[in-house]
């Protein structure tokens, strides 16, 4: 019997080897297509861009702010919005209008709106280290998020590593006032 007049094989269902790698060709310039906004955002964000972004996020954090996590941070952020170069010189109008040095100084004169949810917005992304709340979304600063500095000496983060994130190859501490039996 020939494969044409099979019962369980419908020729819809057949796939023959070129059909096979035409479709993989397909699915992987749909793959690469898919990826090219991520890497043209970052390639359209500017170090002026990124300048600017730290020095609000300075304004706005009063921690030691990390700059490549920072330059993430805000190429996503500009990928999002595209008003986000615009918003960001206008945050830092208002903090050089009341020559704020911490955020509480400029904060209350911020309009409400897309602006002061745009502060809020860079707020929690170094806090939190996404910038969307998505089961998919992107990590930008995990050990480095600002939310786990104030306790990293007492609380672990969420890792497999033994030692912590990153510490695949550090030592566990030793133990301390083992009772002797």
């Amino acid at each position: 019997m020939s494969d044409q007049h099979r019962d369980d094989s419908p020729t819809a269902f057949s796939l023959a080897r070129r059909e096979v790698v035409i479709g993989g060709a397909f699915l992987v310039g749909g793959l690469a297509a898919g990826l090219m906004p991520t890497q043209s955002a970052m390639a359209a964000w500017s170090e002026e861009a990124s300048a600017r972004f730290m020095e609000i996020s300075s304004l706005l954090i009063q921690h030691r702010l990390d700059q490549e996590v920072g330059r993430r941070i805000g190429a996503a952020m500009g990928a999002l919005n595209s008003q986000l170069s615009d918003q960001v010189t206008e945050l830092l109008a208002i903090a050089k209008n009341k020559n704020a040095k911490i955020v509480e100084e400029f904060f209350p004169d911020v309009p409400e709106g897309p602006l002061k949810e745009t502060a809020l917005s860079i707020i929690s992304a170094w806090y939190l280290g996404v910038i969307t709340d998505a089961a998919d979304a992107e990590v930008f600063a995990f050990e480095n998020a600002l939310m786990y500095q104030p306790t990293r000496d007492v609380m672990t983060i969420p890792s497999y590593a033994i030692s912590g994130p990153n510490g695949w190859s550090a030592d566990a501490p030793p133990l301390e006032n083992m009772p002797d039996f």
